[in-house]
């Protein structure tokens, strides 16, 4: 049998984890700390806890709001446990994966979970399409006109101009003068 390790967290410095402890004062380790939910790379202490547990471990948090932000944010959590065989206990939901019925659940949230991925990149890839229809171009903006490219085209064929002058004159890296050269010449010769 693994250990128990406790996560607990509160948002703001001026809450107490203390509530929290209390629920989890059965754990062997606690994880606790005092951070937003914007992401799991702002919390720290979350991720310690993600990588010390081991196979066989439990997980263990008093609320759900706790532990993530979203579904999609809970079902990424979600896949690192279950990569490592570690079951999860959500104590205010009644969620405990050690229990068939508790992966049931779990697993049902999940699902909702990858649902919710898969729209928020389906309506993405529409949006993206409907600003591309309205003639929207995504990327960074181009750093030379047409006319420099030209311009640059006729240095880079220039007897004893270096690529490297060439660069600097244009504000751009050598690799970028090959780019642009090799790109524009092919589509003048096409």
């Amino acid at each position: 049998m693994g250990m128990r390790v406790g996560y607990a967290r509160v948002s703001t410095v001026g809450q107490k984890l203390d509530v929290q402890m209390d629920h989890l004062a059965d754990c062997d380790r606690i994880f606790r700390e005092k951070a937003s939910a914007s992401s799991t790379k702002n919390r720290p202490e979350l991720k310690s806890a993600l990588d010390f547990v081991r196979e066989e471990d439990v997980f263990v948090v008093t609320k759900l709001d706790r532990l993530a932000r979203s579904v999609v944010d809970l079902s990424i959590i979600v896949q690192r446990l279950e990569e490592k065989n570690v079951d999860l206990v959500v104590m205010d939901q009644g969620i405990d994966t050690t229990t068939i019925y508790g992966k049931l659940q779990f697993n049902i949230l999940a699902a909702i979970g990858e649902f919710e991925r898969g729209l928020i990149r389906e309506r993405s890839l529409e949006g993206r399409e409907r600003a591309k229809s309205r003639g929207v171009v995504f990327g960074a903006k181009p750093k030379l006109s047409s006319q420099e490219i030209v311009e640059l085209l006729k240095d880079y064929e220039t007897p004893g101009c270096s690529k490297r002058e060439i660069a600097e004159h244009y504000g751009i890296s050598t690799s970028s003068v090959y780019r642009l050269y090799y790109e524009n010449k092919l589509a003048l010769s096409a």
